[in-house]
């Protein structure tokens, strides 16, 4: 099979020895947080959910058994073997891999589907983000019930608490406590492995559910309610997703290390010691993780719970506002308010708008649906739809990008796809039962991306039709204006025609600065962008320079940064001397316009309530100049 290596020439070397190591353990607390507190709920859902199913010895073997191959097929070959090959300059996730698609050479109609489906299965991330920290920490602090009833009716008020804490805390950034996260999720694995291997003892023949033919026989024997116990089934693998996201944080060997050597065992253990219990004891199927430990230790357990899923959640709470810088850059979603809470860390952001989002739908979802059974019965489709979607994508990147045979490439995507389309099947009777809320949240966010994408592919389109830079550099050389001193920066979007803030203030004001630099900043779809590439610097003649910025997407635009950059090109204009003018575009309506009235003024609502680029990208306020024009769309 044809060994995959885009990591570029910018690339670090995979790490070794102790650097592996630390690497490992930090890749504990922010990828295996998810995937790593689902036996709270995942064994309780298949015996005691709103699909649950008598908890026989054949049934709990069953179970068991399409748990390990699940956790098998899905995380271990498919994510680690097989996805984490497709990263993009070291990184992953699913917008990585979409970017990847761009680069394919697909035919346009093709590349445009496939986009199309990329952006939908980032979309439906946001709903992901909104109803994991529910259900982890809510699964969690349920804990209280199980040591005495007298804590029932703290534990909503407790969950929304730490909840509402721990968005609160988001815009302080985690890099103080970000060391710790490892250290806790490795106590958390070794609690897990330790209260398994107790259970397993009691009851080792509970290890026969390895045998595959346990869970085939689970499916025939119990049909349509075996088939549909799966969507409980899928919850031991959702945080798979995490793996190929973060990929760019630690790298694919650290992510592998920490599975096959901690987080896999652990899980497995954990997993077959509730089940080893349910074979003696099917009464405690209505909460089996803390039925494994001894009763004086349910109250330090619940707490050590409770601090791993707080781990989870900030975890996928960091992804989404990676996910969000990743689509503002490639230009999905208008700009966005990026705040860096951390000097030394570059990944470390902090969105408000988004952060605030994710609170009000995620304590929602707790006060509505008011336990964790509740939240796993609408939990599943929107993951099996991003990994579903995942497996096309990386079917047609294997293909096109790096040229693997046909049949090397479909075999193992055609293995991928009956098991997500499996998953995905047994999850859709979800709908009904809450799995709604995150469809609609993806299928929101999927909508404001296609509508910005399209509304800024028309207004470039109108934009180009303009005349160019050339013939109006042509003009000012013919018609000379008065030019006074000074230098000026025009910010446009592209290089072939003059920036319609240009053209309004020579109109009205008849003026032009003595040196005049026409700026554009461009996203490549690679991660980052190496410093001697990142500024280039063309001088055109009659006062006017021409710079072109280029960032890859998981960074973020500066502009002192880039004429520090262009001074060492050989051009100057000083920070504190420079002026710079800004277009601000307001849409109107044509005769015969090519969006759809309801889509033109979502764009134009969009366009209007974009972050403003003077802090976007890091301009002076006291040196800027806004120039307004109107489009029509």
């Amino acid at each position: 099979m044809p060994e995959a290596d885009d990591r570029g020439p910018g690339a670090q070397p995979e790490p070794t020895g102790r650097r592996l190591a630390a690497l490992g353990l930090a890749a504990l607390g922010v990828v295996y947080g998810d995937i790593g507190t689902s036996p709270l709920y995942a064994i309780r859902e298949c015996f005691h959910g709103e699909y649950g199913i008598a908890a026989s010895p054949e049934n709990v073997l069953g179970v068991l058994s399409l748990m390990f191959w699940a956790l098998v097929v899905i995380v271990s070959v498919k994510y680690l073997i097989f996805v984490l090959r497709a990263d993009n300059g070291g990184e992953g996730g699913v917008i990585a891999l979409t970017a990847l698609v761009r680069q394919t050479p697909l035919g346009a109609r093709s590349r445009a589907v496939l986009v199309a489906l990329g952006l939908f299965a980032a979309s439906l991330l946001y709903g992901d983000g909104m109803i994991t920290p529910a259900i982890s920490v809510l699964s969690a602090v349920e804990g209280l019930r199980v040591v005495t009833p007298v804590f029932e009716p703290y534990v909503l008020p407790a969950t929304v608490a730490i909840l509402l804490a721990l968005f609160l805390l988001q815009r302080r950034g985690t890099a103080g406590i970000g060391a710790l996260f490892g250290s806790v999720m490795l106590i958390w694995l070794a609690t897990l492995a330790a209260l398994g291997l107790r259970g397993l003892l009691a009851e080792p023949g509970v290890l026969w559910a390895v045998d595959p033919r346990q869970g085939a026989a689970f499916l025939v024997r119990n049909q349509l309610a075996g088939f549909l116990v799966l969507g409980a089934v899928f919850l031991v693998v959702t945080g798979a997703e995490a793996l190929y996201a973060d990929l760019g944080h630690f790298g694919a060997r650290p992510i592998r290390l920490a599975w096959f050597t901690l987080v896999l065992p652990a899980l497995l253990l954990n997993y077959f010691g509730q089940g080893a219990l349910l074979l003696g004891r099917p009464e405690a199927a209505h909460h089996p993780f803390y039925a494994l430990a001894p009763r004086w230790s349910l109250i330090p357990l619940v707490g050590l719970a409770t601090l791993a899923t707080i781990i989870a959640s900030q975890a996928v709470i960091s992804g989404a506002f990676s996910l969000t810088r990743q689509a503002v850059q490639l230009g999905f979603l208008p700009r966005l308010r990026i705040v860096h809470t951390s000097r030394q860390r570059i990944g470390q952001i902090y969105i408000p708008e988004i952060n605030w989002l994710l609170m009000v739908c995620t304590i929602t979802l707790v006060l509505g649906f008011r336990s964790s059974s509740s939240l796993a019965a609408a939990y599943g489709v929107a993951v099996t739809s991003t990994m579903l979607i995942s497996t096309i994508l990386f079917y047609f990147v294997a293909r096109s990008r790096w040229g693997w045979a046909r049949w090397a490439a479909a075999l193992p995507v055609a293995v991928f796809l009956v098991v997500d389309a499996t998953f995905f099947a047994a999850n859709i009777g979800k709908i009904l039962h809450g799995a709604w809320f995150p469809l609609v949240i993806g299928a929101v966010a999927f909508l404001l991306m296609r509508t910005w994408q399209r509304g800024r592919a028309l207004l470039a389109e109108r934009l180009a039709a303009r005349p160019s830079l050339q013939a109006f550099l042509a003009e000012v050389e013919r018609d000379p204006p008065t030019r006074v001193p000074g230098k000026a920066v025009f910010l446009t979007s592209g290089t072939a025609t003059p920036p319609p803030a240009l053209v309004n203030n020579l109109e009205h004001n008849r003026v032009l600065h003595q040196e005049i630099g026409l700026l554009t900043v461009l996203t490549e779809e690679i991660p980052r962008v190496a410093r001697e590439r990142k500024v280039s610097v063309e001088d055109l003649g009659g006062g006017f320079h021409r710079i072109v910025a280029r960032y890859g997407y998981m960074e973020s635009p500066n502009v002192p940064h880039v004429l520090a950059l262009a001074r060492e090109r050989g051009l100057d204009f000083p920070l504190e001397e420079t002026s710079f003018f800004l277009g601000r575009e307001r849409i109107l309506s044509e005769r015969r316009p090519q969006m759809p009235r309801w889509q033109r003024r979502l764009f134009a609502f969009l366009s209007r309530n974009a972050s403003g680029a003077t802090a976007y990208f890091h301009i002076p306020r006291d040196r800027v100049v806004e120039l307004g024009s109107q489009v029509e769309l």
